[in-house]
């Protein structure tokens, strides 16, 4: 087991409180402070000390893959952790984006480097998403159905918004949300900055109305003070508008649209860059592509923890990848199991003390905002403490009913 020094990323969207809290260090922090790195990921692997030398954990996977990953996840993903484990916090809206499955990613990925390397895809991994809340996290997740994002619409009056209304509401299918969505991202340049305005100060009136969408329009009016004029602003009311409570969370499958609005919350993903980006956002907006790998059909219900058989107080949210699965235990007096019991696995107390014990006798603590990696060959250990612990581990051990 090693203690991990994670990596912090300063996004500008991120907070100068939320990450300095949960490390225990001096609030507010010097700047933005938006995501914690507990893993191997090329662009910023957490560091750690073995045999007395300071190292990364991506130079200790590279040296031993097998060892530290276990043969399975070898076999399956290679010489390269297939996850990476973050807390994420959001002081300001992420751009509205989506990600491909793993056969667009390998496909595009050949294509782009046959055509000379230039192009979207930063690597040919998919990039599936697991957010569980810590604090309440505002989010848009997937679309609306045709009917409910007609309504949204044409709530505000605006006969701008009427040609984008009638897509919805002529179409049979799905597919009407991505023609409505490309629709607006490829609106007249000459009459963007009038769209955008109106939208905008429509969503202002509605936001302080009693309704089933006044948490959408008053998302658009925070939106817009930190994306002024962005076609993602319109965009965002095509998409389905929730906050999570503290302890729930997400699943975002492939081809699903989502943005993280606000809040705090554990973040587990594979381990690719791929992003293609539909708004609020300064960064390329490849409109085609970003159509091609949108899949409407993606529902984004809030994913519901299942109980673990077994000793102890730990749950597991089921997904349906095979490159991580989240468990979160509540550590008691009690040594329990570890879970999961194999493979590589990275640990992160949110909160309380959780003591991690290994047969020969070693032990490591982890307080609020440590965290640590468990190689596959670690096996046998137990935890106890109090708090709640996180473990992320890869989907092929995942304890199924």
């Amino acid at each position: 087991m090693d203690l991990l020094q994670p990596i912090i990323k300063p996004y500008a969207w991120g907070s100068r409180e939320e990450l300095a809290r949960l490390q225990n260090r001096d609030v507010p922090s010097p700047g933005p402070e938006a995501e914690l790195w507990m893993g191997a990921h090329p662009s910023g692997p957490a560091g750690l000390t073995r045999d007395g030398l300071t190292l990364t954990l991506q130079d200790v996977v590279a040296q031993d893959p097998e060892r530290e990953l276990g043969m399975d996840s070898v076999a399956r993903f290679g010489a390269r952790l297939p996850f990476l484990l973050k807390v994420l916090a959001a002081d300001q809206p992420l751009s509205i984006q989506v990600h491909p499955d793993r056969a667009q990613a390998e496909a595009a990925y050949k294509a782009q480097a046959a055509g000379g390397g230039q192009g979207p895809y930063a690597d040919d991994w998919p990039k599936p998403e697991l957010l569980c809340a810590l604090t309440p996290f505002e989010v848009l997740a997937g679309f609306r159905t045709r009917e409910e994002a007609a309504s949204v619409l044409d709530a505000l009056g605006l006969a701008r918004l009427a040609p984008v209304s009638a897509l919805l509401t002529a179409g049979t299918d799905d597919s009407a949300l991505t023609l409505a969505l490309r629709t607006v991202l490829e609106w007249p340049a000459e009459d963007r900055v009038a769209l955008v305005a109106e939208v905008v100060d429509a969503c202002a009136g509605k936001a302080e109305e009693p309704g089933a969408h006044t948490g959408a329009y008053r998302a658009v009016t925070h939106m817009a003070v930190h994306h002024p004029g962005d076609l993602g602003l319109v965009a965002s009311l095509l998409m389905r508008h929730q906050v999570l409570d503290a302890g729930q969370a997400l699943f975002m499958a492939a081809g699903g649209l989502h943005a993280y609005v606000k809040g705090v919350g554990v973040e587990l993903m594979a381990a690719s860059d791929n992003v293609l980006r539909s708004g609020l956002t300064t960064k390329e907006v490849n409109v085609p592509e970003l159509v091609r790998i949108t899949d409407p059909s993606v529902r984004v219900p809030v994913a519901a923890p299942r109980t673990v058989d077994g000793p102890g107080r730990t749950e597991v949210f089921d997904c349906p990848v095979e490159e991580f699965a989240l468990y979160r235990t509540e550590p008691t007096a009690e040594a329990v199991p570890l879970l999961p019991s194999a493979g590589p696995r990275v640990a992160l107390c949110a909160a309380g003390e959780a003591v991690l014990r290994g047969p020969d006798g070693e032990r490591l603590t982890l307080r609020a905002g440590t965290s640590c990696f468990v190689p596959d060959s670690d096996r046998g250990i137990t935890v106890e403490g109090t708090g709640t612990l996180f473990v992320a581990g890869t989907g092929l051990t995942v304890h199924r009913p």
